[in-house]
């Protein structure tokens, strides 16, 4: 068995190289980015909205499930999810939407980037206390914290935490309670 002197030597290492940047600009190519969008949107939840025939995700923050309700300082229960939905729900009926999409989730639903006349919306359901970052709004969540506004006025599950304690029935027959 003869071996082989293609990849061998110096010729072989700049072929090599050559492939391996082909392969990545074919790759580069195949994922190319999503194209921006914009419109009016419906509101799906604090972090989550319909904008035509796309279900968005905002990208950097968790906001409470529609369902969750937080502590009061003082005592006392309060929707927090029923409030980051409205909160949602004003800002994009507030001025033009643009997002720009960064891929889809499991759920194939957008994940973007999204903001209402240059505002961030992740930015400000983030500083108000009606989300917590997930990755870019560490600071926005800093200044809710120290300020005590929203969710962090009194005690609360984190929506990931929630959602794992909140699990939906397995089965077709779970939804009915049986």
């Amino acid at each position: 068995m003869s071996r082989s002197t293609l990849f061998s030597g110096r010729r072989g290492a700049v072929l090599a190289i050559i492939i391996l940047a082909g392969v990545a600009l074919l790759a580069n190519w195949l994922d190319a980015p999503l194209p921006p969008i914009a419109g009016n949107a419906r509101v799906s939840d604090g972090d989550s909205f319909h904008l035509g025939d796309d279900r968005v995700r905002l990208l950097g923050l968790d906001a409470p499930e529609l369902a969750q309700d937080c502590a009061r300082a003082g005592g006392g229960r309060w929707p927090c999810g029923q409030q980051a939905r409205n909160r949602m729900a004003e800002l994009l009926a507030s001025g033009p939407l643009d997002c720009r999409p960064e891929g889809r989730d499991r759920y194939e639903r957008l994940l973007a980037r999204c903001s209402v006349d240059g505002a961030d919306l992740g930015a400000i359901m983030v500083a108000e206390g009606l989300a917590v970052s997930s990755g870019d709004y560490w600071n926005e969540e800093s200044a809710a914290r120290s300020a005590r506004r929203g969710i962090w006025a009194g005690a609360f599950d984190r929506p990931s935490d929630w959602r794992d304690d909140h699990a939906r029935p397995s089965g077709l027959l779970g939804w009915f309670g049986l």
